[in-house]
Formats: C-alpha cells, sequence, structure tokens
C-alpha cells in the first residue's frame, strides 16, 4: 500500500465528468507483421496479460480516505478483470481518419471507473482508408489517469508493451502482483490524524533549501533581461473558459529531417522550441481567423521532468511547469521563433533557480484535507472562469522510441498523444516522436473548438512558414558568408626569386617532370 504525493492525488481531487484527469495515446498498428498476418482480439487480451508484471500500476486502484481527510494510497486489486479495462469496436466504412479522431473524442471524454485501476485500452478495428496506414491495420486508444502516471512514467508503461521485433518472446518482469484486501478506514483515519500534523513538518524542514533562491532569482534576471513585449498579464482567449464534457482530437506528423533543417537555420534552437513555435504560429492563425487575437502575446505551460535516476522507475507525478512567451504577438515565423528561443532560455533558468523538485514536494506541506476541500471547491465554484488564465495553452514534449515497435507482432506505424483539460485551459497540445517523425496532436474542447479540421490545418499551414522562414534565413546567412569573405583583403601573391625559378626548371628537366 502506497500513498499518492499531493501533485498526484490533485488529479484525483480535481476529476469531474467534465474534466476527466486521465492522459493517453492513440496508437496505430499493421498486422501484417504479425504471425500468420493476424492480429485477434483474444491474441491481444493474451499478449496484455503476459506483460501485466511490467508496471505496478495496471494491476493497482485507489482507495480514498473518508472525507478526503488524507491523500488516497494505492492498493493491489484482489478482484482485477482484465476485460473490463481493455475493449474491442470497429469503425463503420469507409474507416477514415476524420472518423477515427471523432470515435477516439468521444471514448477519451469519457471518465474512467474511479474504483478499478485506472487505464482503458479500446481496440479499435476497421482502419480501411486511413493516409499512410496499411488497409486492415487496428488502432488501440489508451486512457491512463493522471494521478497514476506523468508522460515519462506513461512511457515506460507502455514500453512494457512492445517489443524491438516481431517475435513476442517472452519477458521476466521483477513485479509480482499482491492481492490486498481493501485498508480498513478507520486504520486510515488513524494515520490521516497522523499525517496532517507531520506534513507541514516535513514542509518546514524542506524550506530551508529555499533559503539560497533568492539571490539565485536575482542572477537569472540580471542574465536573462525579459523582453518588454513579453511581461505583463496572461491575456484570455476563446481557450480559456468553462469546459463542457465533448472534446475534439487531431494531429500532423512531421519529418525530422525537416526540423533540422529549421535548427539549423537558427542555430541554438531545440526540437521543443520548434514544435512550440509551429504552435504559435497555429492558435495565432486560428484565433486571427475568429477575430480573436490579443495583442499581446500568448503564454504556454511546459511541463518539465523534475524525474531523477532514483525515481526512473517509480509511477506518479514528476513534473513542474514553465512559463513561455511564445510571440503570436509578431506575424513572421522566423521572428517568433527567436522569441521562443530567449523565453525558453529565461524560463529554464528561472525553474532552476527556484528548485524545481524543492517546490514540487514543498506542496505535500498543506495538510491533506485542507488540499483537497480547497481544490475540489476552486473547481466546483467555477472560479477559475473568472480568473485570468494561468497559461493559455500547454504543450508537452515527451520523446519517444526512434526505432520500430511491436506490439502483439503488429508494426506499430503511428503514434498519437493525447493530453488533458483542466477547467479554464481549453486546449492542450501534446509532441511525440516516433521512427524519425515528430507528431503534434491536440485535444480540445468542442464547444470551444467547434472545427479541429481547420486548427489541424493551421498546424500545417504554421510549420510550412517557418520551413520557409528557415530556408530564407539560411540563404541571408549564405550571402552574408560570401560577402563577409569577399570584403577579406586577399593576400598577395608569394614572389618567386629568379635563381629559385631556375633551380625548379633545372628540377623538372632531371627528373622528367
Amino acid at each position: 500500500m502506497k500513498q499518492l504525493s499531493a501533485l498526484d492525488a490533485m488529479f484525483a481531487y480535481t476529476e469531474t465528468p467534465n474534466t476527466p484527469m486521465h492522459i493517453g495515446q492513440l496508437l496505430i498498428y499493421d498486422p501484417s507483421t504479425a504471425p500468420g498476418g493476424k492480429v485477434g482480439f483474444k491474441d491481444i487480451l493474451r499478449y496484455i496479460e503476459g506483460r501485466l508484471d511490467g508496471a505496478r500500476i495496471f494491476r493497482q486502484k485507489l482507495v480514498r480516505v473518508p472525507l478526503d481527510l488524507d491523500h488516497p494510497y494505492w492498493v493491489d486489486d484482489a478482484n482485477f478483470d482484465l476485460e473490463f479495462h481493455v475493449r474491442h469496436i470497429a469503425l463503420p466504412k469507409p474507416g477514415d481518419w476524420r472518423q477515427l479522431c471523432i470515435q477516439a473524442a468521444r471514448i477519451y471524454a469519457r471518465p474512467m471507473d474511479m474504483n478499478k485501476p485506472l487505464w482503458e485500452y479500446t481496440v479499435i478495428e476497421g482502419l480501411d482508408n486511413v493516409e499512410g496506414v496499411p488497409k486492415g491495420s487496428f488502432a488501440m486508444l489508451h486512457k491512463m489517469h493522471h494521478a497514476a502516471i506523468d508522460g515519462q512514467s506513461g512511457l515506460q508503461m507502455t514500453l512494457a508493451l512492445h517489443d524491438l521485433d516481431a517475435q513476442m518472446k517472452p519477458r521476466k518482469f521483477e513485479m509480482e502482483f499482491e492481492p490486498e484486501k481493501d485498508p480498513n478506514p478507520f486504520a486510515l483515519l488513524a494515520k490521516a490524524q497522523f499525517n496532517n500534523i507531520a506534513n507541514p513538518v516535513r514542509g518546514l524542514q524542506n524550506l530551508q533549501k529555499l533559503i539560497p533562491m533568492p539571490k539565485r532569482l536575482f542572477d537569472v534576471q540580471r542574465e536573462f533581461r525579459q523582453r518588454d513585449d513579453a511581461k505583463g498579464s496572461i491575456p484570455k482567449t476563446r481557450f480559456n473558459k468553462k469546459l463542457s464534457p465533448h472534446r475534439v482530437f487531431d494531429g500532423r506528423e512531421f519529418s525530422l529531417s525537416d526540423i533540422k533543417k529549421i535548427r539549423e537555420a537558427y542555430p541554438g534552437s531545440t526540437v521543443n522550441d520548434v514544435m512550440i513555435a509551429v504552435v504559435s504560429g497555429s492558435m495565432r492563425s486560428y484565433l486571427e481567423a475568429k477575430d480573436d487575437l490579443p495583442g499581446k502575446t500568448l503564454k504556454i505551460g511546459a511541463p518539465v521532468s523534475v524525474r531523477t535516476d532514483d525515481d526512473k522507475d517509480s509511477a506518479g507525478n514528476q513534473v513542474t511547469m514553465m512559463q513561455v512567451g511564445v510571440g503570436t504577438h509578431l506575424a513572421d515565423a522566423g521572428d517568433r521563433l527567436k522569441f521562443i528561443m530567449e523565453e525558453t532560455r529565461r524560463s529554464k533558468a528561472m525553474t532552476q533557480a527556484m528548485g524545481a523538485k524543492t517546490l514540487m514536494e514543498l506542496s505535500g506541506a498543506m495538510p491533506a484535507g485542507l488540499t483537497a476541500a480547497g481544490t475540489k471547491m476552486m473547481v466546483r465554484a467555477g472560479l477559475v472562469d473568472r480568473l485570468n488564465p494561468a497559461v493559455n495553452t500547454v504543450v508537452t514534449n515527451v520523446p519517444g522510441p526512434m526505432v520500430p515497435m511491436y506490439f502483439a507482432g503488429a508494426e506499430l506505424v503511428k503514434s498519437f498523444g493525447m493530453g488533458i483539460l483542466a477547467e479554464g485551459q481549453g486546449l492542450f497540445h501534446v509532441v511525440t516522436s516516433y521512427n524519425g517523425n515528430v507528431i503534434l496532436t491536440f485535444l480540445a474542447d468542442r464547444n470551444i473548438m467547434p472545427d479541429p479540421e481547420f486548427y489541424a490545418t493551421c498546424i500545417a499551414d504554421s510549420f510550412s512558414s517557418l520551413m520557409a522562414a528557415a530556408a530564407k534565413e539560411t540563404k541571408a546567412a549564405t550571402r552574408k558568408a560570401k560577402e563577409k569573405k569577399a570584403k577579406q583583403p586577399k593576400k598577395p601573391k608569394k614572389r618567386v626569386s629568379a635563381s629559385a625559378a631556375t633551380a625548379g626548371r633545372t628540377r623538372a628537366k632531371t627528373t622528367g617532370k
């Protein structure tokens, strides 16, 4: 039995019918590589069953403390039923991408049963008309509660289900399933009394780690001067409204080689900078089309993992959030990327100066009962809708494997991340990578974004604008290099004396050259 951290528990407390707190993936497989060229639903069940020991969260459920007077606990579920967690549907003909996105959004919008292990997989067959996907492929939609995992631990869960070849060799895992009885509620209440006294004491002990923080922040602010057009409050847009229970989903895929060209044109930029710039351009175009583009820059939240080597095998969340201005007030795609490069460097330095892991640990200093009550009151009273947003959207980057992966012998051909919406945050972006490509997907509230196809087009157009800006930047850099070389004084030719020339001719005659 293991207790949730304060951050993990927050995701359980904020779960409502309009804001289900799970993250996920939409993965597409080609069954032709599997033995016999087919993968049936029973094959999938057997395969998953053999991998359940690869991640403890597969068979753990959440047990709440009465009245939420303390943070919940994870307990191995004595009544675990695999077939409850793995479902099976098929798309109607023609089985195209738009149908898949609609069906995935519908399934993803449904909250999970909080009394069972917090994950669901839905196998979706009938993908007969999806561009870039072999006919007869199937998809699998993953849903995993954010109280259990963050992006990095979710990736580990996914890797436990995949192989590097189609052979499906048995794998051994160190974990063992030990079903437990649910803990006695009175015992949990007694433990809550102790924790609600101990947690603030631990918090005070951690405060000493923050003593050097003011000096570190001063040093960072002196080194990284924030641009005037990045200062001030965050503007509110159509993306920052109260949520409905309905969702939309879509995404676009880009070649890593094209992203490399952009990075070469803007030295010092990262893949993350480039993809944030793509998001910036797509949001600018969409809001401009809706006559809702603020004059000030929008700002995004960029989750940053603080997971250490010691934490790499642990479940739960080990993240903090960077706030980055994305230059949506700038019309030129190249100028936006340069703006973002400045902002990400400054934000990273600020995050490091604050001691992100220490701040995350301090979040558990408040008594759990007060944390739960305050969180639920804020969500249910709709306070978020009345305040300025903390960020306009979230862009999370979870790098995936860059080699082919296989599930039950079927090759993984496409991988799309799916995020999480919270009150006041009606648009979420996920950047993932797989086998030479980078994929940008988005999840949005359907009432806030009734036209996801148009926003997906904005993403594609934004990337094209960035490629054009990079080509222009490269051409300008080449021209400047040539001009600089042309302006350099030419070295005078070395004069050869008459005696040396005569000696050279004599040697040539002697050697016959």
